[in-house]
């Protein structure tokens, strides 16, 4: 078996073989998907492996985006995407070869991170991603969908100045890729959307042009800082599939329109980031129902070095990291030193106060997961009094990692 790079040229037979693979094309625009994913495809970031006599039999492909670290650094990183083997061939490692070779061609273009988004949870770990960001659905039924009156001082009873304007998707394209490109860059685990997706329709809405409804929110001064792109369903469910806002005001006004929309019974609230406020702003608490609360975004580190001295840090202190990859082989043992919020790493012969999974480390990357939970999970090793609590406070994120980019 062959894993090559293919051509333009190649193009239909790869996403021929990605359809057979499948047996379908996930998130048509026929089933109410997001539009034509696979048409951002690079042919010089995807791989086919086919067999001694030509015959193609997996796919695997990448899309270049920016990644949001903690402190606001913009990482390059590969979105995997298209990942698929013939049922004929499973098990008989063609996925391994590929992502081993795919691993391979993203260190040689320098990349020190990897991303993608699990269709199966079993899958990637063993590959070293590890879940790095999470979302949930809020349903709220909207009778019972009522503010409650804010309790901080001087916070006052009225919501903030601004205003909300209903645009049709195919009037507003530019204005929301660029009030999504303000939003990512100040959030950690957001990805980049680059313009050619906007341009091609590419990907969930509201990046693609299926029917929509986007409310636009507007400063007090008249500028643009987010919006909330919905549509109206059978049964009177307005269902919210993206909230972009700037700040937490432009996100209030974004909820309370969704909420007090006319001839509504109920109000779903899609990929909302842990720890989201609406629970907490209703009159109450327990209209809001959470579901589907799942990984979202998984990362994998290819340089630890690189990778984690790219970040910003949330405390002073010094860390020794004791990494194993099984998947590419590989061990390393990493004096980690913070100082002033920007981190060094070295190798180094200390004894490790952690020993950890390269997947575990991709998990724990981002801030959106503790260290000390993976401790107590057992997939990490704290070997002194206080290394598991030294390396909370490290990773901890200046905001919650949240990522709502669909690849």
């Amino acid at each position: 078996m062959e894993i090559r790079p293919i051509t333009d040229q190649d193009l239909d037979v790869f996403v021929d073989t990605l359809h057979t693979a499948f047996g379908r094309f996930p998130e048509t625009p026929a089933e109410g998907g997001g539009g034509l994913w696979w048409s951002a495809l690079e042919a010089d970031r995807c791989l086919l492996a086919v067999t001694a006599d030509g015959r193609p039999v997996g796919t695997a492909g990448a899309y270049p985006f920016e990644l949001t670290l903690p402190g606001g650094a913009l990482a390059p990183v590969s979105g995997v995407t298209a990942v698929g083997v013939l049922p004929s061939h499973r098990r008989r490692g063609v996925l391994s070869a590929m992502m081993r070779h795919q691993l391979g061609e993203l260190r040689a273009r320098g990349e020190f991170l990897s991303v993608l988004l699990a269709s199966e949870a079993l899958i990637y770990r063993r590959f070293g991603y590890g879940p790095a960001t999470y979302t949930a659905r809020i349903t709220v039924p909207r009778l019972d969908g009522a503010f409650a009156a804010p309790r901080a001082r001087g916070a006052g009873d009225a919501p903030a100045a601004g205003s909300v304007e209903v645009l049709r998707r195919s009037e507003c394209g530019e204005l929301l890729e660029a009030i999504y490109d303000r939003y990512r860059r100040a959030q950690p685990g957001a990805l980049s959307r680059p313009h050619r997706w906007w341009r091609l329709g590419a990907g969930q809405p509201p990046v693609s042009s299926a029917p929509r409804h986007v409310a636009v929110h507007r400063d007090a001064d008249g500028v643009p800082d987010g919006y909330a792109s919905y549509s109206l369903g059978d049964g009177g469910t307005l269902t919210v599939d993206e909230t972009i806002a700037t700040d937490d005001a432009a996100g209030t006004a974004l909820t309370r329109f969704a909420l007090d929309h006319d001839l509504v019974t109920r109000v779903v609230f899609k990929h909302l980031p842990p720890g989201h406020p609406l629970r907490w702003q209703l009159t109450d608490f327990r209209a809001a129902e959470v579901g589907n609360d799942t990984d979202w975004l998984w990362v994998r580190l290819l340089d630890v070095p690189r990778a984690l001295t790219a970040r910003d840090w949330a405390t002073d202190g010094e860390l020794v990291l004791d990494v194993d990859d099984p998947f590419l082989g590989e061990h390393g043992r990493y004096l980690l030193t913070v100082r002033d919020g920007k981190a060094d790493c070295v190798p180094t012969d200390r004894e490790p106060d952690l020993t950890l999974d390269v997947s575990d480390l991709g998990s724990v990357y981002l801030g959106g997961t503790a260290p000390s939970t993976l401790v107590r999970a057992g997939h990490v090793r704290a070997h002194h009094p206080g290394s598991a609590a030294l390396a909370d406070a490290l990773f901890r994120a200046e905001r919650t990692p949240h990522c709502l980019h669909w690849f």
